[in-house]
């Protein structure tokens, strides 16, 4: 399969997206897990909430599913619910990425919780992992976290292999972090391989706090790649009493919630075809996926122009966040 069947336009919901980082592993960096996941969380635990997740966004329309070999076992609980989940099976597109390996061994308490490495190697041992675990239901294959520099842009051992998967009817894309994404998405749409473009898909960090991907990502868009948008909410900082007053405001007068708004923001970007929820409750899920149809004043959306950071800023306060 390739990403290409996913159909944005199927059912509103459809641009929104399921991201499995916040329940494939017991720690991460969003605001509020102590109050959304069980005191347990042992694996069994996660695979559990992980499987209510994904039915219940397959119930609200959903086809679109994240993963990553760093978000723990997220892959693992992805196939064991596709295995059992014959007819949602046929509808879903899945993605996952490579490029950090999970290091944090199931504990939240850990010194290192991934390791980065764009190597050739590292590609192969995780392609690999993927492949064994999603059985043949690898869509779209994301080099996860690109930045300026990154071996996913230049090294031709990395590129060479990408190309194969491309060949074998692989989509593949890139993920990107960091101030300076912008950069390197202009610098991926410039990656051919035998002179076609490598890169089909650009995901990014994209929401109301940090924007400045939004110009490379039109640019994207109008290059005739997907883009697709994460941690719209900030990684918590946009959804419930975290979010800034003004946000909380708007929600409350619109009859939704922050997390709505704030996601349904970045929908308006017509270069968005789609947007990840990081859910980690089904109620949570339900919220998000109200931004499929919620309608928000211009005026009144401008407004929330104010709290934009600046893109250091903003990632330096990403990268203070503890692991919980």
């Amino acid at each position: 399969m390739a990403f290409t069947r996913y159909d944005p336009e199927a059912t509103p919901t459809a641009r929104i997206g399921l991201g499995l980082a916040a329940v494939g592993r017991p720690g991460y960096v969003t605001l509020g897990r102590a109050r959304d996941l069980p005191a347990d969380r042992t694996p069994e635990a996660l695979r559990e909430r992980t499987h209510q997740l994904l039915d219940a966004a397959y119930a609200q329309g959903v086809r679109y599913l994240d993963a990553a070999r760093s978000y723990g076992r997220a892959e693992e609980f992805l196939a064991d619910w596709l295995a059992s989940r014959a007819e949602a099976a046929k509808d879903v597109v899945v993605g996952s990425k490579w490029g950090y390996t999970y290091t944090a061994d199931w504990r939240t308490e850990a010194d290192t919780h991934e390791v980065k490495d764009h190597g050739a190697a590292t590609l192969d041992r995780q392609l690999g992992e993927s492949t064994a675990l999603l059985d043949g239901r690898l869509d779209l294959y994301q080099v996860h976290s690109v930045t300026p520099g990154s071996p996913a842009l230049s090294d031709p051992a990395v590129l060479a292999r990408l190309a194969r998967l491309v060949e074998d009817g692989v989509t593949v894309g890139l993920s990107t972090s960091g101030p300076d994404q912008a950069e390197a998405i202009r610098a991926a749409l410039d990656v051919t391989v035998g002179g076609r473009p490598l890169y089909s898909t650009v995901q990014a960090t994209f929401n109301l706090l940090e924007p400045s991907a939004g110009p490379a990502l039109a640019e994207a868009h109008e290059a005739g790649r997907t883009v697709l948008v994460k941690e719209a909410l900030a990684n918590g900082r946009l959804a419930g009493e975290a979010a800034p007053p003004e946000l909380r405001r708007l929600a409350q007068d619109s009859g939704t919630t922050a997390d709505a708004v704030a996601l349904a923001a970045v929908l308006t970007q017509p270069w968005a075809a789609l947007v990840l929820s990081g859910a980690a409750t089904v109620a949570q899920l339900t919220e998000n996926a109200k931004a499929a149809t919620l309608s928000l004043d211009p005026a009144r959306l401008a407004s929330l122009a104010r709290l934009v950071e600046p893109p250091t800023t903003y990632w330096r306060t990403r990268s203070a966040l503890p692991w919980r």
